[in-house]
């Protein structure tokens, strides 16, 4: 398959993969579900840390088993058809226990959402290591920035449906439609992700080591890797920022916007990712990766700093709607730009012959920090929402910091 096929082949994939997961994002639609059901914080704060940890921390067995294997479709298979199951599953739990207990009701929505987020994470490093076997270097920001603009694009209309959903039926039947809706697309992205097949690998080493050399070579790449170092130690931090993002659609419940409306955040988040593809995409292939990866930092210092000033004014009604809109659009904007950055940059620093193990060794070593969502809930549960924007700004700060003398560490290079 030609460069160019396999180039549209994975943005189609990437396309209908964006639109399914904005369907679920565990900021908007997720967050609105378990409080609505649970009306716990805590719970709340578990969707995010659950996703991300399920997410990163498989990664570091699933690079073991790519590098040593000399095959990644496999272990994308998995992940891809499985996470799709789970949210099948969720859609068809939903459906039929709306007269169930509520604490049953949120046990099985949490349970299929642990299953969900694990699985998940079997799809990171196969994704990673055949995407830069597929795209040169130069093209890889302008794909990934394609797959958000389109699936930013049919997440719009995903939204638009959602907020008809939740607007026409009853709790927890909408969930179940647009739950359902997520689970076609994931099916639909890795079906045409599978069909590209994966080009043939011509630099993976033939040496096989067991596990506990691997694990001593990931030791050995962090101590003796300045530069990997510092992304982990950003990474860290970046861990830190997203403890808020669960408490954005919280924060803007208690502060007078309708959570039935939950949709139209959904929208506005998608639109703010949008409308900031084209920038990223350029920004990323033309100044560098690290480059996208410090002004991403940087902004990410916002959204909790102008949450935590509509706080202290009254909005409501339209004006709720708009605000909030706003704050969403931005973080839907950066945390575009924030995945184009991260992506790139980690296949930047990566050996070609190791893609699948460097990978598996920053995912693994940075999953820790984003449990941080569920000790934010454990906090806000006790002291309240505000300190957990406060610590997020901060955390986001940091990471500014740290990313600008990575910066720096590559420019000396």
């Amino acid at each position: 398959m030609s460069d160019t096929k396999r180039f549209k082949s994975v943005a189609i994939a990437g396309i209908s993969f964006q639109a399914g997961s904005a369907a679920v994002d565990s900021a908007t639609i997720m967050s609105a579900l378990v409080y609505q059901l649970s009306g716990s914080s805590v719970l709340v704060g578990a969707v995010t840390a659950i996703l991300r940890f399920g997410w990163l921390f498989p990664q570091l067995f699933v690079g073991f088993l790519a590098q040593s294997g000399g095959s990644s479709m496999k272990y994308y298979v998995i992940g891809a058809f499985g996470r799709a199951g789970f949210m099948a599953l969720m859609a068809l739990v939903l459906f039929f226990g709306g007269d169930w207990p509520r604490g049953w009701l949120t046990f099985a929505v949490m349970a299929i959402w642990v299953g969900y987020a694990f699985i998940s994470g079997i799809v990171a490093v196969p994704y990673n290591d055949i995407v830069a076997r597929s795209v040169p270097s130069g093209l890889r920001s302008r794909l990934l920035a394609t797959r958000f603009f389109g699936g930013g694009v049919l997440a719009l209309g995903i939204a638009a449906i959602a907020d008809r959903f939740v607007g026409s039926m009853p709790f927890p039947l909408s969930y179940a439609a647009i739950i359902a809706m997520a689970s076609v697309l994931m099916f639909l992205s890795s079906g045409v992700f599978t069909a590209m097949g994966e080009p043939e690998n011509t630099n993976r080493p033939p040496a096989k080591p067991g596990f506990v050399a691997y694990l001593k070579e990931g030791i050995g790449v962090f101590k003796t890797n300045r530069r990997f170092r510092l992304f982990v130690f950003a990474q860290w931090c970046g861990g830190a920022v997203l403890m808020a993002m669960p408490f954005y659609v919280v924060q803007a419940g208690n502060s007078g916007f309708d959570l039935g409306r939950v949709a139209l955040l959904l929208g506005a988040q998608t639109a703010g990712a949008l409308a900031s593809n084209a920038l990223w995409g350029w920004w990323g292939d033309k100044r560098g990766k690290g480059d996208l990866l410090r002004a991403i930092a940087f902004g990410r210092i916002l959204p909790p700093l102008a949450i935590l000033a509509l706080g202290l004014v009254s909005v409501s009604g339209t004006a709720a709607l708009l605000a909030y809109g706003a704050v969403f659009f931005l973080l839907g904007a950066l945390a575009n730009g924030l995945t184009i950055a991260v992506i790139g940059f980690l296949m930047e620093i990566s050996p070609d012959d190791q893609r699948p193990a460097y990978s598996g060794y920053f995912n693994a070593i940075t999953a820790p920090a984003f449990l941080l969502p569920l000790l934010a809930g454990v906090v806000a549960s006790v002291t309240g929402l505000g300190l957990i924007f406060v610590l997020s700004g901060l955390a986001a700060a940091t990471q500014f910091v740290l990313v600008s003398r990575l910066e720096r560490e590559v420019h000396a290079a």
